[in-house]
């Protein structure tokens, strides 16, 4: 039995930034404990958990490397302690350096490869080991998979790789009562989209779906949201949330 939203506790990967901090927000207003998980700056993950607090959650922010199989385990025990359990993660963190492959510095993409594909392993390992019943893993991979985009090689890559970690994961917790699902978004207005592109490149990527615009990352934390509670018969899939861009 699933228990009140109100109970559930969720790990955010990510959460100081970007789509992962507008989903640890999102959670909050749903009554989640939220474990904001972050990478580099403190005092972002201090006002996502404010954030979290202002939705009507409670929250705390733990700094992790998430290709790192201590600093994960620690994270997890760290949830465990402060709330009591984990039923939700959200594993939103990553990097994406871009550079034809030709080009591309192989320490970027050893860097890339192990913070999306080794740290989506890592994360995802203890949270089989963790998350209660009645409980969800949702993962992040890239509508890059399929849009194809050059210089995005790397990226795509690991994504691929993502993708291919949740749907046999997905399998392997049959009898668990846990769903694992991977949100792929199209281009959506953050920080890290934005970095390194021209206003013209950035207009023309927003014109490409039906519907005109870049994603914003409310519209993800939608639907992460929805896989996190109510969703609880999608599970194993790879869903694209790029307001209808085609490859």
């Amino acid at each position: 039995m699933t228990e009140n939203k109100a109970d559930r506790v969720a790990i955010v990967t990510g959460g100081s930034r970007g789509i992962g901090r507008q989903t640890a927000a999102r959670l909050g207003r749903e009554g989640y404990a939220v474990v904001v998980t972050y990478g580099g700056s403190q005092a972002e993950a201090d006002e996502a958990v404010k954030e979290v607090e202002q939705a009507g959650g409670r929250a705390i922010a733990v700094q992790a490397d998430v290709a790192d199989e201590n600093a994960v385990a620690a994270l997890f025990d760290q949830a465990e302690q402060s709330f009591g359990g984990v039923d939700v993660v959200v594993h939103a963190a990553g990097i994406m350096p871009l550079s034809p492959l030709a080009d591309l510095d192989l320490d970027a993409f050893d860097r890339v490869v192990r913070t999306n594909l080794r740290g989506t392993f890592v994360v995802d390992q203890q949270a089989v080991r963790r998350v209660r019943g009645g409980g969800a893993i949702i993962n992040f991979s890239s509508s890059l998979t399929k849009l194809a985009r050059p210089g995005y090689s790397a990226y795509a890559a690991t994504k691929g790789g993502v993708e291919a970690i949740t749907l046999i994961l997905a399998r392997e917790l049959r009898g668990r009562d846990i769903t694992v699902n991977a949100v792929a978004p199209g281009p959506t207005a953050t920080a890290m989209f934005f970095d390194g592109k021209s206003q013209e490149l950035i207009d023309r990527i927003a014109a490409e779906p039906p519907l005109e615009r870049l994603g914003q990352p409310e519209d993800i934390a939608e639907l992460v949201a929805f896989l996190a509670g109510p969703g609880r018969w999608v599970n194993g899939q790879v869903i694209y949330a790029n307001g209808g861009s085609a490859a």
